[in-house]
């Protein structure tokens, strides 16, 4: 069947279309994407301002018309941190279901992680053993070990790279006491929760997730997009160092220059590299493998587990 993923996120609303089967892996069609960044339509109370409302509503038509021209025959639409924490999250919810007929299912931290560690598991195997998977939103971090499907301890912060970077990171570039602070306030976020995870016991593989993470990794001179989704890249966390010095010193117009990253997410990029570089650093992670499916897969994969 032709099935389709619409995922509301941080940054971008994201049409993912794939030839999916029970058993078999989930083939790309097409994806369809918009920068929406409804993070940045958030008032100082919280809550999604009209514009990014009507923004939203707009793109969810715009990814309803290459749906029905794709000839998708189910479609699955989920939303992550910035709806869920969000004080009128439920009537933006409620004035898209009345007004494109899209039930938006809204994931909660938890979930994310367990969806994402399903796909970097589908992905790398049984072979890895205990697996950890760290992956980095617009809104939020989230992290997930285990030895099977279902990761032993799944956790959500609200450490994404746009957050922080609204928060704390103020400047082009901050400056490096602005750095400073907010690589301490990260750090003791992270120390504070990680108990579950460091129960769970040592990992046979460390895994990372999400466009941020792919762009670090880049940096870093793993392998470009163009080498296609197979091509094994990583992130050593000796170059993970380099990469955050370099990004601390560079305004967001000159990080646009570096392989593998966009002008749209180029500002938020040093935030991701600070909370790369800590979850590394805390968790004793060597080296994050670069796992090209994330939390769209997992929702897919569940869907076809659900079907099978």
């Amino acid at each position: 069947m032709r099935l389709g993923v619409v995922d509301v996120g941080s940054n971008t609303v994201h049409l993912l279309v794939v030839d999916a089967h029970h058993g078999a892996q989930p083939l790309p069609a097409t994806s369809h994407k918009i920068e929406l960044r409804l993070s940045e339509h958030v008032t100082d109370d919280g809550h999604i301002d009209e514009q990014g409302a009507d923004d939203l509503v707009r793109f969810i038509r715009e990814c309803l018309d290459v749906a029905e021209d794709q000839g998708v025959e189910e479609l699955v639409a989920f939303a992550t941190s910035a709806i869920r924490e969000a004080p009128n999250g439920e009537e933006v919810l409620a004035r898209v279901r009345e007004e494109t007929g899209t039930e938006l299912r809204v994931l909660s931290g938890p979930d994310e992680a367990r969806l994402t560690f399903l796909a970097a598991r589908r992905w790398f195997g049984w072979s890895s053993g205990t697996l950890l998977v760290v992956d980095i939103g617009g809104g939020s971090l989230e992290l997930a070990a285990g030895m099977d499907e279902e990761p032993d301890a799944a956790l959500s912060l609200p450490l994404g790279a746009g957050r922080l970077t609204r928060d704390l990171l103020p400047g082009d570039p901050p400056d490096a006491d602005t750095v400073r602070a907010a690589r301490k306030s990260i750090r003791a976020r992270i120390a504070s929760d990680l108990r579950p995870l460091t129960k769970v016991g040592a990992v046979d593989r460390a895994v990372g997730t999400s466009k941020t993470m792919r762009s670090l990794a880049r940096i870093a001179g793993a392998a470009p997009s163009s080498e296609g989704p197979y091509a094994a890249r990583s992130l050593a966390r000796s170059d993970l160092a380099d990469v955050v010095e370099l990004l601390g010193r560079t305004t967001a117009a000159r990080r646009a220059e570096l392989p593998g990253v966009s002008a749209s997410r180029a500002r938020q990029l040093l935030a991701g590299g600070l909370v790369a570089e800590a979850a590394m650093d805390l968790l004793q992670v060597e080296r994050l493998d670069i796992c090209p499916w994330a939390l769209r897969e997992g929702i897919i994969l569940g869907r076809l587990d659900q079907m099978g």
